[in-house]
C-alpha cells in the first residue's frame, strides 16, 4: 500500500530548468533533422524525377519516408515505455544517417527510394521519442509552451526545407538534401550521450510484441499501397488493388485479434476506451491529411504555374509556415498560462477548412501575393491545432504508458499523412496525365516525355505548349484542396465533445499526482487487464479500491 504523499514519492522538485532546457535543445536538434526532411524534397523534386526520368514515381519519394515513420512510430513509443528512450533515441539517429547516405549515393530513382524509407524507419522514432521524452520532464500544464515550440520547429523546418531543397536544386546540387544531415545527426548524438538525462525509472523484462508490430506494419504498408496505386498505377478494380483493400482489411482484424492477447501490446486496445483519445485521434488523422496533401505539392504547383524557381517556391512557402509558428508558440502560451485548451484547436480547425477552401479557388493567373495569403490562412489553423492534440492525449494518460498512448496517437496522424499525401498525389497524378493526354498535341514537349519534365524544359516551350501545362497543372491539383474542406471541418465536430481535464502541475508520483499503485490501478480499470497474478491494493483521497487481477474486476470499499 502507497499514497501519493508516501516517502516512495518522487522528489517533487523535479528536474532544474537548466537541465530541462538541455534536454530540450538536444531534442530540437533531432526533431529539425525528421522535420526537414518530410519537406526538403518538395521543391527539389520536379528537378530530381526529371533526371533520375520518373515522373510516374514521384509521389513515392515523400510517401516512402512518411510511411516508414508512420510503422515504426507504435514500435518507438513501447519500447521506449519497456526500456527507456535515451539509447533508443540514439539508435534512431543513426538509422537515419543511414539512409541519408543511401539517398545521397542514389543513382536510380529505386535506391532513392529505398534511401527515404531508411531514413523514415529513425525519423519516426525522432519524432515520437521527443515528444514522449519532453512527457517524462515536464508538468502537463507547463507543457503546452514546449509543444508549441515543437510545433513552431515544424513550422521552421518547413520554411527551411523548401528553401534548402531549392537552394540545393538550384546550387550544388540536390543530393546536399542528403549529405547536410549528416552533420546535424552527428550533432544531434554528441547531444543525446551528453545532455539527455533522463528521471530514472525501473524497467521490468520487456515482453516484445513481434507479432502485433510485424502485422500493424503490414496493414499499414497495404493501406496506404492502396490508396497510392489505385486509378494510377492500377484500375480501382484491377486484381492487385483488390488485394490490397481484402489484405488491409485482413491484416487489421488480425492485428486486433493478436492486441487483445498479448501481454505488452504494442498499441493496448484499452487506449480506445478513453474518449478523448478517440476523439483526439481521428482529428489528428484528418489534420495530417490535409496538412500533407498541401505541403507535399504545393511547391511543385508553384515552380510549374507560376513559373519561379525552386528556392523562389521555397519562400513563396513562407507565409504559411511563418503563421504555423505564431499560432502554435502563441496558443502553447496561453495554454499554459490559463490551463484552458479546448477551444483553441477548434477554432484552428474551422480556418484550416477556409485555408483549404481558399486555395481551391486559385488559378494560373492568381496573382502570387493571393497565394501567400491564403496559404497563410491554412498555417495559422494548423499552428492552433496539432501540439494541443498530442497534449491532450498525454494528460489523459499516467505516465507509465505516456509514450505509448503518444505515439498510438502519433501512429494515426501519420497515417492521415501518409493518406493525405498519397490520396493527393493519386488524384493530382492521374487528373495531371489525363489533361495533358487530352489537350496536349502530340510531339508537343518535343524529344522530351510526359515524365521528364522539368520547370526548366517547360519554361523553355512555345507559348501555346507552356499554357496547356500550367493550366493542367492547376486545374490537376485545385479541386484536390476543395475535397479537404468537408473532413476538416468533420474534425472540428469531433473536438467539440473533447472533455477538458486539468492539466497536471507535477510531474507524476509527487505531491498531488497519482503514485505507482494508483497508475497501476487506472491502467488495469481502463483495460481490464493487468500485469501480476497477485490483487493491487492503492489507496486515493481516502477510499480502498481493490483490483483481483485474475478476475480483472475493480471494487470499491469506502
Amino acid at each position: 500500500m502507497t499514497t501519493a504523499s508516501s516517502p516512495a514519492a518522487q522528489d517533487s522538485s523535479g528536474p532544474s530548468t537548466r537541465s530541462v532546457l538541455l534536454v530540450f535543445a538536444g531534442l530540437m536538434v533531432a526533431m529539425l533533422l525528421a522535420s526537414l526532411d518530410q519537406t526538403i524534397f518538395s521543391t527539389a523534386l520536379p528537378t530530381i524525377v526529371g533526371e533520375l526520368d520518373g515522373v510516374e514515381h514521384m509521389l513515392w519519394v515523400t510517401t516512402a519516408y512518411i510511411l516508414a515513420s508512420t510503422i515504426v512510430m507504435p514500435v518507438y513509443g513501447k519500447l521506449g515505455d519497456l526500456v527507456g528512450r535515451k539509447w533508443l533515441f540514439v539508435a534512431a539517429i543513426s538509422i537515419f544517417l543511414v539512409g541519408s547516405v543511401m539517398g545521397g549515393l542514389a543513382d536510380s530513382m529505386t535506391t532513392l527510394i529505398a534511401g527515404r524509407a531508411v531514413q523514415g524507419l529513425g525519423g519516426g522514432g525522432l519524432m515520437i521519442l521527443a515528444m514522449a521524452i519532453i512527457a517524462d520532464v515536464v508538468p502537463a500544464r507547463q507543457r503546452g509552451r514546449y509543444n508549441g515550440i515543437m510545433g513552431a520547429v515544424f513550422a521552421v523546418s518547413s520554411v527551411a526545407g523548401p528553401l534548402l531543397g531549392g537552394y540545393f536544386t538550384d546550387g550544388p546540387g540536390w543530393r546536399w538534401a542528403f549529405w547536410m544531415n549528416i552533420p546535424l545527426g552527428v550533432l544531434a548524438i554528441v547531444s543525446a550521450i551528453f545532455f539527455l538525462k533522463l528521471p530514472k525509472r525501473e524497467y521490468a523484462k520487456p515482453r516484445i510484441d513481434f507479432a502485433g508490430m510485424i502485422v500493424l506494419a503490414l496493414a499499414a504498408t497495404s493501406l496506404v499501397l492502396f490508396t497510392t496505386w489505385g486509378g494510377s498505377t492500377y484500375d480501382w478494380n484491377s486484381p492487385i488493388i483488390i488485394g490490397l483493400v481484402v489484405g488491409t482489411a485482413v491484416f487489421a482484424t488480425l492485428f486486433v485479434f493478436i492486441e487483445s492477447r498479448a501481454v505488452e501490446p504494442v498499441i493496448p486496445l484499452g487506449l480506445f476506451r478513453n474518449r478523448n483519445f478517440n476523439l483526439t485521434t481521428g482529428a489528428g488523422l484528418i489534420t495530417g491529411v490535409a496538412m500533407f496533401g498541401a505541403l507535399a505539392y504545393m511547391p511543385t504547383y508553384l515552380q510549374m504555374v507560376t513559373g519561379v524557381g525552386a528556392a523562389q517556391a521555397g519562400l513563396l512557402m513562407i507565409p504559411m509556415m511563418g503563421a504555423l509558428l505564431i499560432s502554435s508558440i502563441g496558443s502553447g502560451q496561453i495554454v499554459s498560462h490559463t490551463g484552458k485548451y479546448k477551444l483553441i484547436p477548434i477554432i484552428g480547425m474551422f480556418v484550416t477548412a477556409l485555408g483549404l477552401f481558399l486555395l481551391s479557388t486559385l488559378t494560373a493567373s492568381t496573382a502570387i501575393w493571393i497565394m501567400c495569403a491564403y496559404l497563410a490562412v491554412m498555417g495559422l489553423g494548423l499552428g492552433m491545432s496539432m501540439q494541443i492534440l498530442v497534449l491532450v492525449v498525454q494528460n489523459s494518460f499516467p505516465q507509465s504508458i505516456v509514450g505509448t498512448a503518444t505515439s498510438s496517437n502519433n501512429f494515426f496522424r501519420q497515417i492521415g499523412s501518409s493518406l493525405g499525401a498519397a490520396i493527393v498525389g493519386s488524384l493530382f497524378v492521374a487528373r495531371l496525365t489525363d489533361i495533358l493526354a487530352a489537350e496536349l498535341p502530340a510531339g508537343g514537349t518535343g524529344d522530351t516525355g510526359l515524365n521528364s519534365l522539368t520547370p526548366a524544359i517547360v519554361a523553355a516551350l512555345p507559348d501555346e505548349i507552356r499554357t496547356v501545362i500550367i493550366n493542367a497543372y492547376n486545374d490537376a491539383l485545385t479541386p484536390v484542396f476543395l475535397l479537404m474542406v468537408p473532413l476538416v471541418l468533420v474534425a472540428a465536430v469531433l473536438l467539440m465533445f473533447v472533455v477538458e481535464k486539468p492539466l497536471a502541475t507535477h510531474l507524476e508520483g509527487v505531491e498531488g499526482e497519482p503514485s505507482l499503485n494508483e497508475q497501476i490501478l487506472d491502467e488495469s480499470l481502463a483495460t481490464g487487464a493487468n500485469p501480476t497474478a497477485e490483487p493491487v491494493l492503492a489507496v486515493r483521497t481516502g477510499t480502498v479500491q481493490v483490483v483481483d487481477n485474475r478476475s480483472a474486476q475493480g471494487v470499491g470499499n469506502p
